[in-house]
């Protein structure tokens, strides 16, 4: 899916990092977003404990010292309204450690495709994918008619019943949202950032290059035949969801494993008890509904294995920092006792957000874009530089001579 600032239209983005502007061109990590966060950069400029001090004196009144510190002692609208907003902006500006890149440098065109000039995100390469994602919806659709009619007889509370199909709702949006949202592929004009450089460039740990894309390969990407690009961080390609899971899409993936389950379970409970303690005619399904019921039993309990093993499968990765690509691989050469991967953060799966944002299939938001999705751009690096050095924009033997360095 064309990524759209919050602001000014990109989805997934992350914070920009502001560099020391002595020394422009340390850039230890990069990003892309609406919101700013402290970097390394600015954490050595101003210190750790000098950036939260920065942050108490934005603070307008007195908190109390617990989850809820964004939320004053004294209730007010406005008060409460900023316990679901983020608190990066207090010391964003020019002479502040943080800094706001709203620049949309994706393509505008409305077309579909995952080639980098498609707009739109859509794998139409795949003919099975496409039935297997369009199953989904038809199997999740009919559930919710079922437990409609079951609500309409008076076999079940109507309650539970637009309970039921608010999950299926849930579950359907957060499917559309993985399918249509680009996984994490890599550009043409990806670039290892200079942290990277100084730690892999080496010749013990070169940078590697993908022989499809003919591209730099970030680390824990993979090249997917099927999409045809390299994907960050790639998970595995999923002929359910007619996409690939990676780095871009791995919130919108779990929340439909989750909604999915909760579906499953939720209809087995339900069905369960009206089976076991229905004891008059009222709650008695007809002759037409009882088989109705039993298909969605039988889909309900299929969902509830399969979707059981993905999140374990999902959570292990997490865990563990091993994707199923890397995992398959690794016992294949029975080398996964000595994987070094380090456990994945749920700020980068979740992003760091209001807390509500995480039960919703809404683009998270990263504290630092380009360590996330493991490669940078020659264009954000540029407008890095720029916000360091407002002199650069008008010297471009300056631009020139960084850009040089990439």
């Amino acid at each position: 899916m064309m990524r759209d600032d919050i602001e000014n239209g990109q989805s997934f983005g992350g914070a920009r990092r502001r560099n020391a502007p002595s020394n422009s061109n340390n850039g230890s990590g990069y990003g892309h977003s609406y919101s700013s966060i402290p970097t390394q950069a600015a954490q050595h400029e101003y210190g750790t404990n000098d950036i939260d001090v920065l942050k108490k004196q934005s603070t307008p009144s007195r908190t109390f010292s617990s989850p809820l510190n964004s939320l004053p002692l004294e209730p007010s609208a406005e008060g409460i309204g900023s316990f679901f907003q983020s608190t990066a902006h207090l010391t964003e500006g020019p002479n502040q450690p943080y800094y706001r890149d709203d620049f949309n440098d994706q393509p505008h065109t409305c077309s579909f495709g995952t080639a980098e000039e498609n707009g739109i995100w859509w794998n139409n390469s795949d003919q099975a994918g496409t039935i297997m994602a369009c199953m989904v919806w038809i199997l999740l659709a009919y559930s919710a008619f079922t437990f409609t009619a079951l609500a309409r007889s008076g076999g079940i509370p109507i309650f539970l019943a637009c309970v039921y199909v608010v999950l299926c709702v849930m579950a359907l949006a957060c499917h559309a949202k993985t399918t249509f949202t680009d996984p994490g592929s890599v550009p043409q004009a990806a670039v290892p950032n200079e942290r990277m450089r100084r730690e892999m460039g080496t010749p013990d740990s070169p940078l590697s290059m993908c022989s499809q894309c003919q591209t730099f390969k970030p680390p824990f990407s993979h090249h997917c035949r099927i999409c045809n690009r390299c994907v960050s961080r790639m998970d595995h390609h999923c002929p359910w969801m007619n996409n690939c899971v990676g780095v871009g899409n791995m919130k919108h993936f779990i929340l439909f494993l989750v909604y999915t389950w909760s579906c499953s379970v939720f209809s087995l409970l339900l069905l369960g008890w009206n089976y076991f303690m229905c004891s008059d005619e009222e709650c008695t399904f007809n002759v037409f509904l009882t088989q109705l019921v039993r298909l969605v039993t039988i889909l309900s309990l299929g969902a509830l294995l399969f979707t059981s093993s993905m999140i374990m499968n999902v959570t292990f990765g997490l865990m563990t920092g091993i994707g199923t690509i890397d995992r398959l691989k690794k016992k294949a050469n029975d080398t996964i006792g000595d994987a070094v991967e380090e456990p994945i953060p749920l700020k980068d799966v979740f992003g760091i957000g209001a807390y509500w944002t995480f039960l919703f299939p809404i683009d998270p938001i990263f504290d630092n874009y380009d360590q996330v999705m493991g490669y940078s751009t020659p264009q954000r690096l540029l407008r890095e530089e720029m916000k360091g050095d407002p002199m650069k924009m008008n010297s471009p033997s300056g631009v020139s001579k960084d850009m040089l360095s990439i």
